[in-house]
């Protein structure tokens, strides 16, 4: 396999993985969308891409040479309600069924590929890390169809990093928080890579180094609470963000250094979930509580300003797209992991960490490796594993927010601030403090809050804290 590489995707959306692979001349053979929007914003930005439509016909598109085995299959499915044995039978839904024409795909691929003489392809899954709890066991069948097993391979509980040496395939896998590659945006995903026998995804995956990068955050962030104390305990990764700042001469406060995942409901469901309180998905401008509107979701995501902003769109069609696409900054990681792991293929000595992690039992006495955080595996030598990188990076969300373009839509009115400050009291519930100084000011009609106003506000959170 050579170092530049040829890939295809399913489940297309608005191509992430086309931004993210490019810089290191990866070359897209082919997506697969079908829903409008995405189609259109495909057909914008990559009109000399073909998109091959729906995902279920592209096993036989394969196998009928129409269209190419690439060296890289990637794509994220739904997995609900999938199995192995509802495969074998016929039986299962259509949500699930996607995941097994995922993996016919894959098959598919290597068929071809095998019969040319090439390796197998290399394979990128994405889901949400919720994924790993559902009841139907979804992410061991997956990983076991992966692999090449016949059966499901079941655990107690699935860990948010892993590796498991398959019959066909070896799958290695790692939940990744996208707050750590250069975005103001906590969004957990879990990423799955596999390839034939003779490819390491673990070597890919996770990483080796003489440190143990959560325990120098967890000092850090205990050594700043302890001079820095708050009402409210939170994570702490940076305290270099302004909560209120100004830029290009507009008053902006945002209520947390970072926001919380985007969700493709964003656009039309924004102001009755935990948002609503903790404030991460709001942002004030001139003392005007409003959401973050499409541009802002883009650069939230790692997309170029108005990457949606093509013919047809409206706002809730961006909104959705973009929620429903992956982070540019780790698939781009992901893909320069890829590549710099096939460039030193042949002369790096790759690193054996299975002797010091003990295998878990399960079934199909598959090598299976359940891993959590970072685990030591030598005096010198620590693997991480964890949903941190060895080289964390930090967004500033001064850096998202743009001035004077919000419509009057995006901003919260007084009597939707009124609301949810009914509820928050309705439920006792607790509140970021600034968030609800703000928006009691907003329900009362105000425009300004002296800071005795504010000072009094603060003691009662703390009063009402103890």
């Amino acid at each position: 396999m050579g170092k530049k590489l040829t890939f295809g995707s399913v489940c297309s959306g608005i191509e992430a993985s086309q931004l993210a692979f490019s810089p290191f001349g990866f070359k897209q053979l082919w997506s697969s969308e079908i829903a409008e929007f995405p189609s259109k914003v495909l057909e914008h930005h990559f009109p000399d891409i073909p998109n091959v439509g729906d995902m279920i016909n592209i096993p036989k598109l394969i196998l009928n040479k129409e269209i190419e085995a690439p060296d890289l299959f990637c794509g994220g499915t739904p997995c609900q309600a999938f199995s192995l044995a509802g495969w074998k039978n016929g039986l299962a839904d259509e949500r699930g069924q996607l995941t097994m024409t995922f993996i016919e795909i894959a098959n598919a691929i290597d068929k071809v590929r095998l019969e040319n003489d090439k390796e197998k392809s290399i394979i990128l899954w994405e889901n949400v890390e919720g994924v790993l709890n559902d009841k139907t066991n979804a992410f061991g069948n997956f990983i076991a169809g992966l692999a090449g097993y016949e059966e499901e391979i079941k655990v107690s509980k699935w860990s948010k990093a892993g590796y498991l040496e398959g019959k066909e395939r070896n799958v290695a896998w790692r939940v990744i928080d996208a707050k750590y590659y250069g975005l103001p945006h906590q969004r957990k995903r879990l990423y799955v890579l596999a390839g034939g026998k003779d490819f390491k995804p673990d070597q890919v995956l996770f990483e080796f180094d003489n440190k143990d990068i959560v325990k120098e955050l967890k000092l850090k962030a205990k050594s700043i609470t302890q001079t820095t104390p708050t009402l409210f305990a939170q994570e702490v990764e940076e305290e270099t963000t302004e909560k209120v700042f100004s830029k290009q001469g507009v008053k902006f406060e945002v209520f947390r250094e970072y926001t919380d995942c985007l969700y493709a409901a964003y656009g039309t469901k924004w102001n009755g979930n935990a948002a609503a309180y903790n404030g991460s998905l709001y942002v004030s401008e001139n003392d005007r509580i409003r959401r973050f509107t499409p541009l802002e979701c883009e650069r939230l995501m790692g997309f170029p300003d108005n990457y949606t902003k093509v013919n047809g769109n409206s706002h809730t069609n961006r909104f959705q797209a973009i929620g429903n696409s992956w982070a540019v900054p780790v698939v781009k990681w992901i893909g320069y992991q890829i590549s710099e792991y096939l460039y030193n293929k042949s002369t790096q000595k790759f690193i054996e960490w299975q002797k010091s992690i003990q295998t878990k039992k399960n079934k199909q006495n598959a090598p299976l490796y359940l891993l959590n955080g970072v685990n030591q595996i030598s005096q010198t030598v620590f693997l991480n594993s964890s949903n941190v990188p060895n080289k964390p990076e930090y967004g500033d969300l001064k850096d998202i927010v743009e001035p004077n373009h919000a419509l009057e839509k995006f901003y919260l009115s007084a009597k939707a601030c009124a609301g949810i400050l009914r509820r928050k009291r309705e439920r006792n519930m607790k509140m970021n403090s600034e968030l609800e100084l703000l928006m009691e000011k907003i329900s009362r009609g105000k425009t300004e809050t002296t800071e005795n106003e504010k000072s009094q506000h603060v003691t009662l959170c703390i009063s009402n804290s103890g």
